[in-house]
């Protein structure tokens, strides 16, 4: 099959792999048309709006994600997983027959986006950390990179198909497709076959007690290779992961671009995401945390040269390049993360990981979305980029102190070699 696809001869993971690309397609429709709704039908284009609603849908997850670890370290992340997509399907089933008959108001919207972040982020770190069950760990790697494939090929149609169905039938109805697409996944944690899954037995007394959510971020404390991580993650993402709005509003007050032309820009960014989650899925060997911060930098640049574009065209090719640079970055983390953790804290560890990523959006989204409301929308973009300089610039220089590793050789009657130097740095050695 190929080692671009080699997790894919493991029937469990197959089986989940298509089905949640299915459910990922309908909930980056339900994004777009959100986003839409809030700008261009509920408001006059504004765009604060939009990003008060991202930041009420987003907030959840800073206050309820580490718990939400912790029960996928205790519970069958099977059984989590089928209560949550059930609910999420609830949700958007209720929002579309909100928006259907007529009566949506900018404040209903909100307390739906509050409901759906609320369930997505019980979601999260059991669905990141069921992977791992899916596949023997050799394939691990490949699994997190192809998940990313995925998810970014539904951010490819998904946006795509969301603009045409509203402008073909409109937006109420791109929240009941979504809604529909969560049978698959349903489905599919039926289908998957128990006695297949790759699960490691913890010794209950690593999971009793109090206070063990707070292990995890002493465990995340305690290696400077993921605070490193975590840190510019978090930074980066709270003013770069905000494509939706950013385009949403270029496409509407810059270019003066209808619904189907934005998403075409979800699209486009979706094809650099694509070809970097496929080279991410190739890689024989684990990322490092340099890659990381390499990639951190390299959101900047992109986002920089997005934010200047002067036409929508222009606009449009330089996401694809932005989209690539951050599924860099955010499949390089996730892969680090996830294999250099131990299985006893890996659900915690990776609910702080989404908290990282999605959980510092709310305050990005507001911020954001102020930026390009009282100034424009190119300096919402670009305040990313200059954020992500110089996180970068911080790595670097904290990287040089705390990692400087010596290596010392001896040629007596028992050679060897000592690295002297902070354990971190000596694993990537």
């Amino acid at each position: 099959m190929g080692r671009t696809f080699a997790s894919l001869r493991h029937f469990n993971y197959r089986t989940w792999f298509f089905t949640a690309l299915i459910a990922n397609i309908g909930t980056w429709m339900q994004i777009v048309a959100q986003d839409w709704l809030v700008l261009a039908e509920l408001t006059e284009d504004d765009a604060f709006a939009v990003g008060f609603v991202s930041a009420l849908q987003f907030a959840p997850l800073l206050f309820i994600t580490p718990f939400a670890g912790l029960l996928a370290d205790r519970c069958d992340k099977r059984r989590i997983l089928f209560v949550t997509q059930s609910c999420l399907a609830l949700l958007a089933l209720g929002l579309g027959v909100l928006v259907l008959s007529g009566g949506a108001q900018v404040w209903q919207v909100c307390l739906f986006a509050v409901g759906t972040g609320t369930v997505a982020a019980f979601d999260g770190p059991p669905r990141m950390v069921f992977v791992s069950e899916l596949v023997p760990s050799e394939d691990l790697p490949n699994a997190v990179g192809l998940n990313s494939t995925g998810f970014n090929l539904a951010r490819l149609i998904g946006p795509a198909v969301a603009g045409t169905l509203i402008s073909a039938v409109g937006t109420g109805w791109v929240f009941v497709v979504n809604g529909l697409s969560f049978v698959f996944t349903i489905g599919a944690l039926l289908a998957i076959r128990t006695g297949e899954l790759y699960v490691r037995q913890v010794d209950p007394e690593d999971l009793r007690g109090r206070g063990r959510v707070r292990e995890g971020l002493r465990y995340v404390a305690s290696r400077g290779d993921l605070t490193v991580i975590f840190l510019v993650l978090g930074t980066v993402a709270c003013l770069t992961l905000n494509f939706q709005l950013t385009s949403a509003a270029m496409a509407r007050t810059v270019f003066d671009k209808n619904a189907g032309e934005y998403g075409i820009l979800g699209s486009v960014f979706a094809v650099g995401s694509v070809t970097g989650a496929l080279m991410a899925a190739r890689r024989r060997t684990t990322p490092r945390t340099r890659t990381v911060v390499v990639a951190a930098g390299l959101c900047g640049v992109t986002s920089g040269v997005s934010a200047v574009m002067p036409t929508y065209a222009t606009f449009a090719v330089s996401l694809m390049f932005v989209g690539f640079t951050q599924l860099l970055l955010f499949t390089s983390a996730n892969t680090v993360v996830q294999v250099s953790t131990e299985p006893t804290v890996r659900g915690r560890v990776m609910s702080l990981y989404q908290t990282v990523i999605m959980g510092t959006s709310p305050i990005g989204s507001i911020v954001v979305g102020w930026i390009a409301e009282v100034a424009s929308p190119r300096w919402g973009i670009g305040m990313g980029s200059i954020v992500a300089f110089a996180m970068v610039a911080w790595a670097y220089l904290w990287g040089r102190r705390h990692w400087g590793v010596t290596v010392r050789y001896s040629i007596r009657s028992q050679p060897h070699v000592q690295i002297v130097g902070p354990v971190e740095r000596a694993r990537e050695i």
